[in-house]
């Protein structure tokens, strides 16, 4: 069994380069351990944040900008909302790196936004409560997007447009040129590997370091209605920094975004536990008081973190990797098909992706 590609692994990536190399007319076999949009390993939990203001890095925003028009394709394209346009609000000192990052990403690109003092914040959302000392960078076209259906979306799209998709058949070996599972070996001209928290045991011939990191999504009934609110980042200066969401399917969502326990995907606690509930009430509570009224349960996931937590992604002859999304890679999911889909055929990309580059993690070899 022959095919152009083959890709490994069809979560948030993987789903998305599968689509856009069928979509270019090659024969694309598409593999994946688990069912489609499965919740064991980074693509799940009703919610991903998406924005535009990047404080992790200005050289993000041409991939965030190409990833917002391909949103709406998709989404045209499959009949299916999946991104919702709440607008977006980073709260944190003046001088705290959420704030001082994401103004450099605005005023480097002019992207649409509104500064406001602690006054203007507690007066447009009267549930949020910041210091007097804190402000916010509110971004209009932020939001969320809702991971299993973009990974459903770009599944259906990728099978309509020739595809081959297997689920529940693991990969156990692979090589340029030849892909191994339980089932079969397949034979490729090329290998997309998109692996997600199973980067270290897929991609050990890459020499790159992947830390994978326990976190949770903990989910509530509000006390207050928090409807018509946008998705919010706080950037304390005690470190409680949390990200929560508004009004979603019965409940609100927020989370920690760092400091999870380091785990393997065969090792990770699935467990939530009551001290790790109360851990997010106690940091939720002085900033948004309502948000935590009753909880109604616990989600975990992995984060698949590179030293720098910027991504991976590079072309090495017959193979092309994307992996180390770091926590916050899935609202790229769009534009990252298409640039596996170019580094494939083209061996090249438009796109700005040096900062990517796995040299970076192993001394420059």
């Amino acid at each position: 069994m022959t095919y152009d590609v083959v890709v490994i692994g069809l979560g948030g990536m993987g789903s998305a380069a599968a689509y856009r190399l069928a979509q270019r007319g090659l024969r694309v076999l598409g593999l994946e351990k688990f069912t489609p949009a499965h919740a064991r390993g980074s693509s799940h939990g009703g919610s991903r944040v998406t924005r535009q203001a990047y404080f992790e890095d200005p050289a993000y925003v041409p991939l965030l900008l190409r990833a917002h028009e391909m949103w709406d394709q998709i989404e045209h394209d499959s009949g299916e909302q999946i991104f919702h346009r709440v607008g977006g609000l980073i709260v944190g000192a003046q001088d705290s790196g959420a704030i001082t990052g994401s103004r450099a990403s605005v005023e480097q690109f002019g992207l649409t936004h509104e500064l406001l003092d602690a006054s203007r914040i507690r007066e447009r959302f009267p549930a949020f409560r910041p210091l007097d000392d804190e402000v916010g960078l509110y971004e209009p076209g932020a939001g969320f997007v809702v991971p299993e259906k973009s990974v459903r979306a770009h599944l259906e799209l990728a099978a309509q447009a020739g595809a081959e998709l297997r689920f529940e058949e693991p990969v156990t070996h692979w090589e340029p040129g030849k892909v191994t599972t339980g089932l079969a070996t397949y034979e490729t001209g090329h290998v997309v590997v998109c692996p997600g928290p199973w980067a270290p045991e897929l991609l050990a011939r890459l020499e790159v370091p992947f830390e994978i990191e326990r976190q949770v999504q903990f989910y509530f009934t509000p006390s207050e209605s928090l409807a018509g609110y946008p998705i919010h980042i706080w950037d304390r200066a005690d470190g409680t920094n949390f990200y929560g969401f508004p009004d979603h399917d019965g409940a609100v969502k927020v989370a920690f975004h760092d400091g999870g326990e380091i785990c393997t995907p065969e090792t990770i606690d699935r467990t939530v536990h009551a001290h790790e509930v109360e851990a997010m009430v106690n940091a939720v509570r002085p900033a948004v008081p309502g948000l935590a009224g009753t909880f109604q349960r616990g989600v975990t996931c992995m984060y698949s973190n590179t030293a720098d937590r910027h991504f991976v992604i590079a072309r090495d002859e017959d193979v092309t990797v994307a992996c180390g999304f770091s926590g916050h890679g899935f609202k790229f999911a769009p534009v990252v098909g298409e640039i596996l889909a170019d580094l494939t055929i083209d061996g090249a990309t438009r796109h700005p992706i040096a900062l990517f580059d796995p040299a970076r993690l192993r001394g420059g070899a």
